[in-house]
């Protein structure tokens, strides 16, 4: 048996019909750059996340330099950030010209809340909250911080569609919850696809006048904008997957549950939630320290894996300049080099999921 990390056809196949149908109505509408898909779509997500305003635009990492943007955050300005995430959310600070701050993980993979404030300096304007691989991360904390120091609050929620701290979904905690919708994520489009969310009238206008090259009115520009638009087709396909999103995160839910139950083997250390979290399963993490023996062993059987992420961005090549070294984010760099993405997908069938474990179990 060959099982891959992810299957993305077989979330297509689910709703087929629908799909194919959808692009057929696009296609003959004739209006295929904001038009009426983009308008439903933005409000019928604002509704399921219970926030006002949803401005969709071209990818999740525009949504994360648009916001910090539109919060005038930039050169000279800090920004605390996790250390262990993917490194397109230390981009949404950079491309502005601030600089990321990093803070250490906790236990569950998300910002550790009790290394926040030590990090804190005049020049610190915001935080960015990344919910990792799909469990909400300790928002009431967070929150109190940014409150008590006139911190802004963004969340980067490209994973945790859904997802929620003490009943309230992530993406509303903040004064900006930014959203990817890459093919892989549990609201995935078809193509590449962001939003931004927000309860703030004047923050929601200015990002739909920026993501449109900074024009209110055609041809009339009010600022220096760029050209980050959710197009048509993509906001329809979204649009069908959203009304089946709760049914697709139950269906990841049982079989990571089924993962938890059934893995039993010394040399993993399983994933945990948080109390007050929920998690959507974007990826169904696993620790060991013998990773690459595992990663071959599974690929013997036929197993693919992933890991999310090797080499966490304060030691990439793109952040030479921060002068960070290693050493300096010890378990940021402990679960770069012990995670492994375990294989996890919408439509997954008992028995590959029973080869999974099988395979898992006797490492």
């Amino acid at each position: 048996m060959k099982i891959m990390p992810n299957r993305l056809d077989r979330g297509f196949y689910q709703y087929q019909e629908e799909f194919e149908a959808k692009a057929i109505e696009v296609l003959r509408s004739g209006w295929y750059v904001l038009g009426k898909e983009v308008e439903r779509f933005e409000k019928e997500f604002a509704s399921y996340l219970g926030v006002k305003h949803c401005v969709g635009v071209a990818s999740g990492l525009d949504a994360l330099w648009i916001a910090f943007r539109i919060l005038g955050i930039g050169s000279g300005d800090e920004v605390i950030v996790q250390g262990n995430t993917y490194i397109a959310s230390v981009m949404g600070i950079t491309i502005n010209g601030a600089t990321p701050v990093f803070v250490e993980p906790d236990e569950y993979f998300n910002m550790d809340a009790s290394k926040i404030e030590e990090k804190i300096t005049e020049k610190t304007k915001a935080v960015l909250v990344v919910h990792l691989y799909g469990q909400a991360s300790n928002m009431q904390p967070i929150a109190d911080v940014c409150k008590r120091y006139n911190l802004r609050l963004v969340e980067d929620c490209a994973q945790s569609h859904g997802a929620k701290f003490d009943g309230k979904m992530t993406g509303t905690f903040g004064d900006i919850g930014c959203f990817s919708f890459y093919p892989s994520k549990n609201l995935g489009a078809f193509g590449d696809a962001g939003a931004i969310v927000t309860n703030d009238d004047r923050i929601a206008e200015d990002t739909r006048v920026f993501r449109n090259y900074g024009s209110e009115k055609r041809y009339y520009n009010k600022v220096v904008g760029t050209n980050s638009r959710l197009d048509e087709m993509q906001a329809g396909f979204l649009r069908i997957r959203l009304k089946y999103l709760d049914e697709l995160a139950q269906e990841k839910k049982g079989i990571c549950e089924r993962y938890l139950q059934e893995m039993q083997n010394d040399k993993l250390t399983l994933p945990r939630t948080r109390e007050g979290a929920t998690h959507i399963w974007h990826q169904f993490v696993i620790r060991t320290e013998e990773r690459d023996e595992l990663i071959r062993y599974l690929e013997e059987k036929g197993i693919g894996t992933i890991i999310h992420y090797p080499v966490p961005p304060h030691l990439s090549e793109a952040y030479q300049y921060l002068n960070l070294r290693e050493g300096s984010l010890p378990v940021t760099e402990k679960y770069a080099n012990t995670v492994l993405s375990l294989p996890l997908y919408n439509g997954m069938t008992e028995e590959e999921q029973e080869y999974v474990i099988d395979a898992v179990n006797h490492f």
